[in-house]
């Protein structure tokens, strides 16, 4: 028993050594992505938005996504496949969870997130931030729960494809191959 104990708790000490500091130049690449794409969501939102307090384009889960298709590109949860496709199954799990399920906002959050998660691993688009995509559609605005379904087009699917576009084009200015993006598309 001892010994079982031992060996549960050397598993946490981990078994490699921290990664190296990134270039400057991945670093700055990183950051103007993050930014241009921040921006540029922003700027739309405020072009079809009728009020400041309307910007339901910028979700948190965005967020998180820029720092993996800008911060780490090569990754495979920062694929088109993943990046679109998690935030696509995330958001339907949770609009249908919200639509069709009566229970307490604590349980229908946890199940939100936990099937999305089992849907992306299903699915083979896993991307985290697809799991804060499923909690918004749980816990969000009355604004959010009016959109239903249509919150996977506008804004999942628009805001998506605007980050997608900037990766393709910030990524694939650097002359760093580690850099370069996608790794693959499906």
């Amino acid at each position: 028993m001892y010994l079982a104990i031992k060996n549960y708790f050397n598993k946490m000490k981990g078994f490699e050594k921290s990664p190296k500091h990134r270039q400057v130049s991945e670093i700055l690449w990183s950051g103007l992505g993050a930014f241009l794409a921040i921006i540029a969501i922003s700027i739309f939102a405020n072009y079809l938005s009728t009020s400041t307090m309307d910007n339901f384009f910028l979700i948190g889960s965005f967020g998180a996504s820029a720092v993996l298709i800008y911060g780490a590109p090569q990754l495979d949860f920062s694929q088109p496949r993943n990046f679109i496709g998690g935030h696509i199954i995330s958001t339907l799990v949770g609009v249908l969870i919200y639509k069709f399920l009566s229970f307490d906002l604590m349980i229908l959050s946890a199940l939100a997130v936990s099937l999305s998660i089992i849907a992306m691993h299903l699915t083979a688009t896993m991307h985290p931030p697809g799991g804060a995509t499923a909690l918004i559609s749980i816990i969000g605005s009355e604004q959010i729960h009016e959109l239903g379904f249509y919150l996977i087009i506008s804004p999942i699917l628009l805001v998506s494809f605007v980050m997608l576009f900037i990766a393709l084009f910030i990524n694939n200015l650097s002359s760093n191959p580690k850099r370069f993006y996608p790794k693959y598309w499906v």
